[in-house]
């Protein structure tokens, strides 16, 4: 973030750090104090925010090795000596006979040597509407290894589900997402501010060793955050993406531009960048002639679409198998093909390699964001820029502690360091900002009510210094 701290008034010793500049001084010198402001009470009041994303974002970000190793037994099977794998259809079969209920909505055939095969049932009692039931067979002798609640495209169990719904709602459905969207739209604020104030400093003031005291923690503070800096933008920038009203605009942005993410039209069955596996296809929905799984995964093959693929079934008599790949590590498989159900042949084809940039580019932010792209060492940056964002905002309370000298929070940074900077500054700053605002209504509308509160603040405070 920055030397300067995130919930910290100025430094102590340094006249012009907290006080408005004189109004002959321009450039840098008159639009630090406001950088300074904003960095002070966006950490205020956001850094609440932030610490509950840190910490279940970190926690996610361990979900995914916790998951491997509590549903072991569902996920992983012996190898047999001949290694040979039963027909996928003999191993849907073993899991309609466990699991009657529910129709299948997809099926993911055993990705590598050891791993299970997954049967998803949509509709299933006691299961969400957006969620499936997975059930788990052994691919080499079709034995029902078990059946667990299944949410998203990346396949989350039970334990990742909840730590992921932690991180994004709260557990408090679309209302609890506005925390996200909120600590999302403000960290690239604080973050890049961080920065700006740090590069701003004197060399002398950045140094770390023999400082002791507030000094001390406002060095760790700022050494760390540049450090951390661009990974805690990029976290901001992709979250937005799919958050609620700021995602709608990056949505209607790429849509306006062309950059949508395709998606086969020969088939009804659905699927983007945050798609789950609540779809009602149904298998069999053909009402004829059906080639059959075998067939169907037979025709993928022979197009290129190698492990790991998911089958969706058609949803109705006018709709396609579709068979897409599902790896999400790098290098990324994205491709998809629409089959035929009555002939068994490839109707329609689309590859990754054909998207948009941006499209590729949101997926692989996405992907990032969520600790899948690169595998375990993905998951391991995310949780030290967890880590790093939990201590900044620790020495932050702190510095602002410790500016009051231990016995209580250090005073606020005086207002009116606006009317100091050169209108040929302030005037793009602030349509830039409104601009921002519009977009980001999360960023936006809190920045909108501090000023105003701010400025009423200053009112009353001009009265009374009038009465006095």
């Amino acid at each position: 973030m920055s030397a300067e701290p995130t919930l910290l008034a100025p430094d102590d010793g340094q006249e012009t750090q907290g006080a408005p500049p004189s109004a002959g001084r321009s450039g840098w010198a008159s639009l630090r104090p406001l950088v300074l402001r904003l960095h002070f009470y966006a950490g205020v009041l956001i850094a609440p925010f932030l610490l509950v994303a840190a910490t279940t974002g970190l926690l996610y970000a361990c979900s995914y090795q916790a998951e491997k190793i509590v549903y072991s037994h569902e996920l992983r099977v012996p190898v047999g000596e001949n290694k040979i794998e039963l027909p996928i259809s003999q191993q849907v079969a073993a899991a309609r006979k466990a699991h009657p209920e529910g129709t299948v909505s997809a099926v993911r055939p055993s990705p590598e040597e050891g791993a299970t095969t997954r049967v998803l049932l949509s509709g299933a009692p006691g299961v969400e509407a957006d969620h499936t039931l997975a059930v788990f067979v052994n691919p080499y002798n079709g034995e029902v290894r078990g059946a667990l609640e299944q949410y998203g495209s990346t396949g989350a169990l039970p334990l990742r589900t909840w730590i992921d719904e932690l991180h994004r709602d709260l557990h408090l459905g679309e209302t609890g997402r506005l925390y996200s969207e909120l600590a999302a739209s403000w960290l690239w604020v604080i973050a890049g501010g961080g920065l700006v104030l740090w590069f701003g400093r004197r060399r002398s003031q950045r140094k770390l060793r023999g400082a002791t005291g507030r000094r001390r923690t406002l060095s760790l503070h700022g050494t760390v955050g540049v450090w951390a800096a661009l990974g805690l933008i990029f976290l901001s920038a992709t979250g937005l993406t799919w958050s609620a009203y700021a995602g709608q605009s990056v949505s209607d942005l790429r849509e306006a531009i062309g950059q949508t993410t395709p998606a086969l039209t020969a088939s009804a069955a659905g699927g983007g960048e945050h798609a789950g596996h609540g779809g009602s296809g149904s298998g069999g929905a053909t009402g004829g002639d059906d080639a059959g799984l075998d067939a169907v995964l037979k025709a993928a093959r022979a197009e290129g679409l190698s492990n790991p693929v998911e089958v969706v079934p058609p949803a109705d008599a006018s709709s396609a198998y579709v068979v897409r790949q599902i790896q999400r590590s790098w290098p990324e498989k994205q491709d998809s093909v629409a089959v035929d159900p009555a002939s068994g042949e490839v109707t329609e084809v689309l590859r990754f390699a054909d998207y948009p940039v941006l499209a590729k580019l949101t997926r692989w932010g996405i992907d990032a964001h969520t600790g899948t792209l690169f595998g375990l060492a993905n998951q391991i940056a995310l949780v030290a820029l967890a880590l790093c964002l939990i201590l900044m905002i620790v020495w932050g309370y702190r510095m602002w502690w410790q500016r009051g000298r231990g016995g209580s929070f250090g005073r606020p940074l005086p207002r009116g360091a606006w009317s100091h900077v050169p209108a040929y500054v302030l005037v793009p700053l602030m349509a830039a900002v409104a601009v921002l605002g519009y977009f980001v209504p999360l960023l936006g509308i809190p920045l909108a009510a501090f000023l105003a509160v701010d400025i009423v603040l200053g009112e009353i405070a001009h009265r009374r210094g009038k009465r006095n």
